[in-house]
């Protein structure tokens, strides 16, 4: 049977909380998104956790609540999803491109090398599920009064030395698309932060810029959450850490399974709690792989072939060259990796790759 890149869990118990949602006639900001915003501030360590439509949104309200204005430079990796920089562009702000490391997450001597007087932000991403390095990133904040804003669109679970990715800055950022660690079925997500003014803002700007049913206090957006999304995120969160354990399960497994060939495999770095949102390997041969596993019925990726720095969105900007992020785009290949994937599936992606290298 073909392989797919991810496989979204659905089950009976979801099933029943999809159908309980539906018959309690309450579906926008009810109780399921409340009692699904505490159980999360409560798993991540956050005083509160505001719902919304998408990462994005959680990404763009958190930062008109910091206060960011036309002008304003934030620091932000290029090697992510687009809309990262997306939010900060709404936002009013300008980008400021960054290299990363060899995790693939954000480099931050080169950040500290674009960091200007116009600087007033940091938004490192933990990229593939791995965080990035969250100390480095803290000192430099520090050092240049940075606000921190983490997106952790990829990385739900994931922790820096025991201590949850989203709780190291004023704000976190989360997403439950489809294919991510924590999904609600569909487009979906979350910011969490301790910060009560910052919490306060965004359940207004989600809602309208509403203070209560008639009386606006601000120009806002329709960005709520429904309950019947978040009765699946409910239930899915309280097995998010056992999901977390089987993908780490299945990466060590493709890393034993395809030691010892031209291919990089993904690291962690000491002290990271990757949960591998996605499993990344690098080739020069990517796409002739990607062919060969094609015709076995293996999917695979590119998360992402075009960096950010790269976008006509943002070619007004002039964005200088980043030497390691234009190289790895063109060796990057997604191998397929889900909580719902089984051991005898790695293997035979394994078995695949292997006889494509002739190992």
């Amino acid at each position: 049977m073909p392989i797919p890149l991810s496989r979204p869990p659905i089950d009976d118990e979801i099933k029943g909380a999809v159908l309980a949602a539906i018959d309690s006639r309450q579906y926008i900001l009810g109780p399921q998104c409340r009692a699904f915003e505490e159980e999360f501030a409560r798993y991540n360590g956050a005083k509160h956790a505001v719902l919304t439509s998408s990462a994005t949104s959680a990404l763009w309200m958190t930062l008109k609540a910091f206060g960011v204005k036309s002008g304003d430079e934030v620091l932000v990796p290029s090697h992510t999803a687009f809309p990262t920089v997306e939010a900060i562009c709404f936002a009013g702000a300008v980008p400021i491109f960054v290299d990363v490391d060899d995790s693939y997450t954000v480099d931050v001597r080169d950040a500290a090398v674009k960091a200007t007087p116009r600087t007033v932000g940091f938004v490192p991403v933990h990229l593939y599920g791995h965080p990035a390095d969250l100390p480095a990133i803290q000192r430099l904040c520090a050092e240049r009064s940075l606000w921190l804003m983490e997106d952790c669109a990829q990385a739900h679970g994931a922790a820096w030395q025991g201590r949850k990715v989203g709780s190291f800055g004023r704000a976190g950022a989360f997403s439950f698309y489809p294919s991510k660690n924590l999904t609600v079925m569909g487009d979906g997500g979350l910011l969490v932060t301790d910060d009560d003014d910052v919490a306060a803002r965004c359940r207004r700007i989600r809602d309208h810029g509403r203070l209560n049913k008639d009386v606006h206090a601000e120009i806002g957006f329709n960005l709520r959450f429904n309950d019947i999304q978040a009765a699946v995120g409910r239930v899915l969160l309280r097995r998010l850490d056992a999901m977390n354990d089987h993908r780490r399960a299945l990466a060590a497994r493709y890393v034993t399974g395809l030691a010892g060939l031209p291919l990089l495999l993904p690291t962690e770095r000491p002290g990271a709690r990757h949960v591998y949102h996605l499993f990344v390997v690098r080739t020069p041969r990517r796409g002739e792989l990607a062919r060969f596993l094609k015709d076995k019925g293996i999917a695979t990726g590119i998360h992402y072939p075009v960096p950010c720095h790269k976008q006509p969105a943002v070619e007004h900007l002039s964005a200088p060259a980043l030497e390691r992020t234009e190289r790895i785009v063109t060796e990057i290949l997604t191998l397929p990796i889900s909580a719902g994937h089984t051991e005898a599936e790695v293997d035979e992606v394994v078995a695949a790759v292997r006889q494509f290298f002739g190992g």
